[in-house]
């Protein structure tokens, strides 16, 4: 099969690799150093403290790739709307779209039952580009659970994890869907397809949309801020919130907030994505986390009173950092 990784950092670089080494036909687009040193040495895995190196097809152009089977976004969110117009060089009348991206997704409200079914959230997709260029009707739903971190250009340790949970927007187990997860697993990973891929992007979200934003405005890691009366009790605020929403939108939470806050804690003195971007001057996933949360409140009517503090607070602390660029 023909696949392209589209953001080839960390999780892209892991990703691409693996399956690159367990015989599929892999690109990956990349930019700067971090595309220079794998075009130069391949990609190096570190796994349970052992090299391997990969040598996938590197380019920072689609136009020379052609068309794939599968192209998996593992852009973070912000860099989304930029890349749609070079995307559509890589795309086929059949080529199905892996999102791939932390938080809610720009294909979320399709074929979804209800009164909200093929609505866009400007938050995470201004004007509708995504929707409209890529088409919702090539998305695949993926969400990442392993964490990687990118030690040096083109050299990529893996820290935990190898599952990627699949599904489609409808719940159908297509062939498209099934291949997919097929070719993961034979690449190592545990790839499930989810008859409801939207619960499992909640019950990551759920973290995310308050550990992460905590974490940029105190530095603190997960351990101190799940266990802080203080921190603990605004994150609590913020995932019940979310809850409402999701619950709202058919969403069903296999755990409940303690579990969720609990299992954050067991994590250790890990500092969240965000924070890690705030950190290196990243840009930061604020929309695709929290706001988009919060627009998804506004469109169900359930108020978030403490979403909408935190949100601004954030938004501020990274454009003085110059991490937020709306």
């Amino acid at each position: 099969m023909r696949i392209c990784i589209y953001g080839a950092g960390a999780i892209g670089g892991y990703l691409g690799a693996q399956l690159a080494m367990s015989g599929e036909d892999v690109t990956l687009i990349a930019r700067g150093p971090n595309l220079e040193a794998m075009q130069t040495n391949g990609v190096k895995l570190i796994i349970d403290g052992k090299e391997r190196v990969a040598h996938p097809h590197c380019t920072n152009d689609p136009t020379e790739v052609g068309h794939q089977d599968f192209v998996i976004i593992t852009l973070k969110a912000p860099s989304m709307p930029g890349t749609v117009d070079a995307m559509q060089a890589l795309l086929g009348s059949e080529t199905a779209i892996v999102s791939a991206v932390n938080g809610i997704p720009w294909w979320y409200f399709y074929q979804l039952d209800g009164p909200w079914g093929d609505h866009h959230l400007e938050s995470i997709d201004p004007g509708g580009k995504q929707w409209n260029i890529l088409g919702p009707e090539r998305a695949i739903g993926c969400v990442v659970y392993p964490a990687t971190e990118l030690e040096e250009p083109g050299v990529i340790r893996h820290v935990e994890g190898n599952r990627f949970n699949v599904g489609e927007p409808n719940g159908e187990k297509t062939e498209r869907v099934t291949l997919l997860s097929k070719i993961l697993r034979k690449a190592g990973f545990k790839a499930p397809v989810r008859s409801r891929i939207r619960n499992d992007i909640w019950v990551k979200l759920w973290g995310n949309l308050c550990f992460n934003p905590i974490s940029a405005l105190t530095h603190a890691t997960l351990d101190v801020i799940a266990t802080d009366p203080g921190t603990h009790g605004v994150a609590r605020l913020m995932m019940l919130e979310a809850q409402a929403i999701g619950e709202k939108l058919g969403v069903r939470f296999g755990v409940n907030v303690d579990q969720r806050i609990a299992g954050a804690a067991g994590v250790g003195p890990h500092k969240t994505s965000m924070l890690q971007d705030l950190e290196r001057g990243k840009l930061m996933e604020i929309d695709a986390l929290l706001g988009a949360v919060q627009e998804l409140g506004c469109l169900v009517e359930v108020e978030t009173p403490t979403i909408d503090v935190l949100l601004p607070l954030v938004q501020q602390r990274a454009r003085v950092a110059g991490c937020y660029d709306r």
